[in-house]
């Protein structure tokens, strides 16, 4: 650990959480108290017996990673339990001193004949609102001491699905029994599009962003062009996984095809030798000038750390983690955990893995603290967000000079 660079400092200083899955961070007690509510099975009803048989520190691979969201959506029924499931996110954040996150989850898993898609969007709001009135009508906020809290929803549209996902997906697929695959898939984008810009529209709810998740590899973001330009048309900004699983080609297409403002995961922005469409005859190139464009356009790239270690077996020793490349080349970065559950991590854990595996220096940490709030898509107008970015460095800046003194 950098001698400047404090645990005490990490937790202090105002934080951002940018790429932030809802089903992927709940807490284990919660999680056990609504399965047996909603008569759930889980495989194991004590935290360390769901530590060690499905959240795990380590997992074999993505598959391994991914079977815990299998309980934690079960248990996302109702609109009494995704609103409490988004207010102890929120808690959990503040706890730790992070200042803004954007809750990113795909609505329609959680759409049944008794919560609408509109209805799991407003439990998530309640949820996250009354952490925000309590957190920023404190003492310390009203006195300066302290950031406000604020936040964004992300609403996700999945590149693949099946039936068994949820009634909505079910009965997409019965709407349209002979259409191929990739149309059902970008049916529901477009509907969910649709939907996200309705509600911003008509209720003023924080929906800030559209993603894109799920497996890159035989899906394609193109498919999903018609959703990303109806957003894109209608002011609704865009982010979208690439990169994760796939190579340059997945980031490219995702700026290109899908407006993406930002970059979930970027993994292997810099591996050319993944590259594999034949029409690209110099790779290098085709990857140098990719990061050029990213960085010059100041694109954030949402790194999560963890979560990279724990599904990519390249990844296992961080040391081979792109960040430190992203860093050399000035790439608007911020830290994310992806899934505090799944991944068994905080935000503050993210930043001291950067700064102790791959030698993030105090500049650079105050930089990628900072492009968390700047590539925020802050739901209000740009002068508040100016302000509010504002008022993050200030703290930052007092808080640094704190720490030199000790």
């Amino acid at each position: 650990m950098n001698a400047d660079i404090s645990d005490d400092f990490l937790r202090q200083i105002p934080k951002t959480d940018l790429h932030l899955h809802l089903d992927g961070s709940l807490r284990l007690p919660t999680l056990i108290e609504l399965a047996k509510k909603h008569r759930i099975k889980l495989p194991a009803h004590s935290e360390a017996g769901l530590r060690r048989l499905v959240f795990k520190h380590k997992y074999a691979d993505l598959t391994e990673y991914l079977e815990g969201f299998a309980h934690t959506c079960a248990v996302m029924r109702d609109t009494e339990s995704i609103e409490r499931i988004a207010f102890e996110l929120a808690e959990d954040n503040l706890a730790e001193g992070v200042r803004y996150i954007e809750v990113r989850y795909a609505p329609q898993l959680h759409i049944h004949d008794r919560v609408s898609l509109a209805e799991t969007v407003r439990a998530v709001n309640r949820g996250l609102h009354r952490a925000q009135r309590h957190h920023n009508h404190s003492v310390a906020v009203r006195r300066g001491a302290d950031v406000p809290f604020h936040f964004g929803i992300i609403v996700c549209a999945l590149r693949f699905f099946t039936p068994a996902m949820s009634s909505y997906y079910r009965l997409l697929f019965q709407v349209l029994p002979h259409a191929p695959a990739q149309q059902v898939f970008a049916t529901a984008s477009i509907e969910l599009a649709r939907a996200a810009v309705q509600l911003v529209r008509d209720e003023g709810l924080p929906v800030v962003g559209f993603d894109l998740a799920g497996a890159e590899a035989g899906y394609p973001a193109e498919d999903h062009r018609v959703a990303f330009q109806y957003c894109h048309s209608h002011f609704l900004k865009k982010t979208v996984h690439a990169g994760e699983a796939y190579g340059p080609e997945s980031i490219f297409q995702a700026i290109t095809d899908c407006y993406a403002n930002r970059i979930g995961h970027g993994t292997w922005l810099f591996a050319h030798q993944m590259i594999q469409d034949p029409l690209i005859p110099n790779r290098a190139a085709y990857c140098h000038q990719l990061v050029e464009y990213i960085a010059s356009q100041r694109i954030t790239i949402e790194v999560c750390l963890t979560s990279n270690a724990q599904t990519h077996p390249r990844m296992r020793h961080l040391a081979q983690h792109p960040l430190r490349a992203m860093l050399n080349h000035e790439l608007s970065i911020s830290l994310c955990t992806d899934n505090r559950l799944v991944s068994h991590t905080t935000v503050t854990d993210e930043l001291r893995l950067a700064v102790r595996e791959l030698k993030m220096t105090p500049s650079e940490l105050r930089n990628v603290v900072i492009a968390g709030f700047k590539g925020s898509f802050f739901p209000g107008p740009y002068r508040a967000k100016r302000d509010f970015v504002r008022c993050v460095i200030d703290r930052y800046d007092t808080l640094a000079r704190a720490n030199s003194r000790r």
